[in-house]
């Protein structure tokens, strides 16, 4: 079963969001966790990251054969997306 957790948040003047402590605690969020920002039209997804979804996001770049610019990532992430 699914765990469903309904906050709302505020976007300060510097551009930041406090994840709520009852989401920071039920994904074991603390000082230093990462997590990946995805947006989709007016929707944003905020996933925890954890070891083994960072190897799952960077393995299609380290196979790259050639250097990859940075301004090259989004059009590959996208590409190896649409792959799957």
């Amino acid at each position: 079963m699914a765990t469903e957790i309904i906050e709302m948040g505020t976007v300060s003047s510097r551009g930041q969001i406090a994840i709520p402590s009852s989401i920071r605690t039920s994904l074991k969020l603390e000082e230093g966790s990462k997590v990946l920002f995805l947006q989709v039209d007016d929707t944003i997804l905020v996933k925890k990251v954890i070891p083994e979804t960072f190897e799952e996001i960077t393995r299609p770049l380290k196979k790259a054969k050639k250097k990859i610019k940075e301004s090259e990532v989004v059009d590959l992430i996208h590409r190896m997306r649409k792959q799957k």
